[in-house]
């Protein structure tokens, strides 16, 4: 054998090829953790950015000027731990959380704080911020007015058995948010405007993630038309601004029920129109939110890396790689060596064993997986050499049993040939049992090879035990008459049995015979069934002259026989047990014996009680 397929080349190769992997996989891990930590750090730093943003985009919607939010940025600053810092567009001051002196400002803003041009990456969803109204601010009057009618329409839905909740727009407008029961789903419809299709849901209301609508109102808690003279103003505004920038580009004025609508509907346009209605909006609002503001977001002290990924470390990772592959090389070099010897010792067995050497033994002290490795090889040798004892010990014992019927028979022919013998019917009928004796051996070999190859089949059914017995008694009664033996059939109640009648009437036929062959005049034979818990016993008794505890592991063998003097007219086949056996296997069932000297013999098949037919069919097969 080759040096480079031995065991100890290919573990040294191995281990190098395990260290080398660990250590790849650990600088691996080591770069996966830390791009992972970066990558963390950004996203908890771009969520912290959002918060600041739409707090400040908010105060800048609801403020014409930036100079109250300094408290603000002082506000957001403690309870994010950043450094916040408002500037002009020149990056003249507004607000700032630090000091200037102390750490100067990056020179590329983290974003532009404009309630007329909302960051899409920041605030994805709006191009103007919803929460600024201008001149659409009710009154308190309309507020009030509005929610009274809210508040009338709610109560009217829970009387009709639906239900909702108020929600108050950021310009005062009140509105009643349909619930669904099942599944959880709500739209948004205002107080006002009845027979009107659904609306959706304002920008800081979420709407449904599912596609159900929720059911609508009845009509008879719809809330009147209601266009406060507030929207009114501000909607005709803004159909003005919106016309002026249409009659710039040539096109059609809207016409002047397209302002007919509540906040935040707006105009409605067509989509070639909408952007001088987006352009209108921005003018009308322009004077009532504050000026666009660069935003500064940094860390205190700066916004220096935190991880220094220098190559310091290089040598020292590398010198401690080359040691423990050195190690690990060294220690499977070891293993291997006090490994490979027992093996040896198995391969050097085995080989003896494939010379014809069946009695080749492993002796060696190893233990665990090896040592384990050697017994089973001893148990298979063992296993190996019964095998082929047995084997040709069958093999004897079939042509044993074959040629006793046979020389009958060819002499009685032969003798009949020659005229010496007259073919009388006395001869026919002595040639006759001589062919059935073939024939029956011939027929427990195919047994017993049916049931080697697994096709031994059954085909269960209910069977009446009681009747079975008396059926296999009353076979045998004759038999038992003659050689003066008494044949007794008991069942104790009625237990239930599924079973093949015609295979298992063969098995205590065959434990029926075997008992009366070795049970002397004035004897008794003894055939009882019961329940036992979940089981059937059958007992199959005698008072005949025993086995010998040394014999009794071997009563199931095939052509084993309790006298081996006997031949095939006095002691059988030797067949019968074993062809038992395999019925009682295929069953589902076991059968074991007990038996004393001189005393007699108990052979008890265990068989499992209201077993289904299919499950014994199936069990048939699979064995």
């Amino acid at each position: 054998m080759a040096r480079r397929h031995s065991l100890l080349a290919r573990l040294l190769a191995m281990s190098v090829v395990v260290a080398g992997c660990s250590i790849g996989a650990t600088a691996w891990l080591a770069a996966q953790s830390t791009s992972g930590a970066i990558n963390q750090e950004i996203g908890e730093s771009l969520a912290t950015d959002a918060k600041i943003y739409d707090a400040l985009l908010g105060y800048a919607a609801g403020h014409p000027q930036w100079s109250g939010v300094q408290d603000v940025v002082a506000e957001l600053s403690e309870r994010t731990g950043r450094r916040i810092a408002l500037t002009t567009p020149a990056r003249a001051p507004i607000a700032d959380s630090g000091d200037p002196q102390d750490t100067p400002l990056p020179r590329t803003p983290s974003a532009v704080v404009d309630p007329l041009a909302v960051d899409p990456v920041l605030k994805p969803g709006a191009t103007i911020d919803p929460r600024a109204v201008g001149p659409y601010q009710l009154t308190a009057a309309e507020r009030a007015k509005l929610a009274a009618e809210a508040q009338r329409q709610l109560g009217c839905l829970r009387r009709t058995g639906s239900d909702g909740r108020i929600v108050e727009l950021p310009n005062g407008r009140s509105t009643v948010e349909i619930v669904a029961a099942e599944p959880q789903q709500k739209r948004s419809r205002s107080a006002d405007a009845p027979g009107e299709p659904p609306r959706a849901v304002p920008a800081e209301v979420p709407a449904p993630e599912s596609s159900v609508p929720a059911a609508p109102p009845p009509d008879s808690c719809a809330a009147p038309t209601t266009t406060t003279e507030t929207e009114r103003t501000a909607n005709a505004e803004l159909l003005e601004l919106a016309n002026a920038c249409l009659a710039r580009q040539g096109a059609d004025p809207l016409p002047a029920d397209a302002a007919e609508t509540t906040w935040p509907d707006g105009l409605r346009a067509a989509p070639e129109d909408q952007r001088c209605v987006d352009a209108a909006r921005r003018e009308q609002l322009g004077a009532h939110v504050s000026p666009a503001a660069q935003l500064f977001i940094t860390k205190p002290g700066g916004d220096r890396a935190a991880t220094d990924l220098s190559t310091v470390g290089i040598s020292r990772i590398a010198w401690t790689a080359l040691v423990v592959l050195v190690l690990t090389v060294g220690l499977t070099a070891l293993a291997a060596s006090r490994l490979v010897r027992p093996i040896h010792a198995i391969t050097a067995a085995a080989r003896r064993m494939g010379g014809g050497d069946r009695s080749a033994r492993v002796r060696t002290g190893a233990r665990g997986e090896i040592g384990e490795l050697a017994a089973a090889f001893n148990a298979m040798s063992e296993q190996v050499e019964r095998t082929e004892q047995q084997r040709r010990t069958m093999v004897s014992d079939v042509a044993h049993e074959l040629r006793t019927p046979l020389v009958n028979v060819r002499g009685w022919l032969e003798a009949a040939q020659d005229g010496v013998a007259t073919l009388d019917q006395p001869l026919v009928a002595s040639l006759l049992e001589e062919t059935l004796l073939l024939q029956h051996l011939v027929d427990d070999l195919q047994d017993l090879a049916l049931a080697d190859a697994g096709k031994l089949r059954v085909y269960p059914e209910p069977v009446h035990l009681g009747a079975l017995l008396e059926h296999v008694a009353a076979a045998h009664r004759g038999r038992a008459e003659a050689g003066g033996v008494e044949l007794i059939a008991a069942v104790e109640g009625d237990p239930d049995l599924a079973a093949d009648p015609t295979r298992l009437r063969q098995a205590l036929g065959n434990l029926v015979s075997n008992a009366l062959r070795y049970t002397p005049a004035g004897g008794r034979v003894e055939l009882r069934a019961r329940r036992v818990a979940d089981e059937v016993l059958i007992d199959v008794s005698d008072t005949g002259v025993g086995i010998d505890a040394e014999a009794l592991p071997h009563v199931f063998d095939r052509f084993w026989r309790a006298e081996k003097s006997r031949g095939r007219h006095g002691g059988g086949s030797g067949l019968g047990l074993a062809i038992t056996h395999h019925l009682v296997d295929v069953h589902g069932g076991s059968i074991e014996v007990r038996s004393t000297v001189g005393v007699g013999t108990t052979f008890t098949i265990r068989l499992p009680a209201m077993k289904s037919t299919v499950d014994i069919a199936e069990r048939s097969t699979d064995d």
